[in-house]
């Protein structure tokens, strides 16, 4: 595994613990619809989340979430569409983004209603 897919897959497993703190559900990880994917995919309640994760092991270069673009977000819905339609859901729906910067200890941010 490449240091990028490591970093990547270290931030999508701290994002999934911290939502199963606040009460989340996973529902789906790392679902793919054609050139798309969603990091995860978590409900509670009659809300299903869509979560774009993004961790870096520094802001260096800029805040993890600040590499999530309008084409990203494009994609994001597209997959969300099929998920949606694919399993039925007619609860609320929102887009979030998580933000891991791994450090000692990690820092981790939640952006609600992020992406639009």
């Amino acid at each position: 595994m490449s240091d990028k897919a490591a970093i990547g897959k270290k931030g999508e497993d701290l994002a999934a613990a911290y939502l199963e703190q606040k009460g989340y559900r996973i529902v789906a990880r790392n679902f793919r619809h054609k050139h798309a994917e969603i990091d995860l995919i978590v409900q509670k309640e009659n809300w299903l989340l869509f979560v774009e994760v993004k961790a870096r092991s520094s802001s260096a270069f800029g805040e993890p979430e600040s590499f999530v673009d309008f084409k990203k977000g494009r994609k994001i819905f597209e997959a969300a569409e099929a998920y949606i339609f694919a399993n039925d859901w007619h609860g609320h729906i929102r887009f979030d983004i998580i933000s891991v910067k791994l450090g000692n200890p990690p820092e981790i941010r939640h952006f609600e209603d992020a992406i639009n």
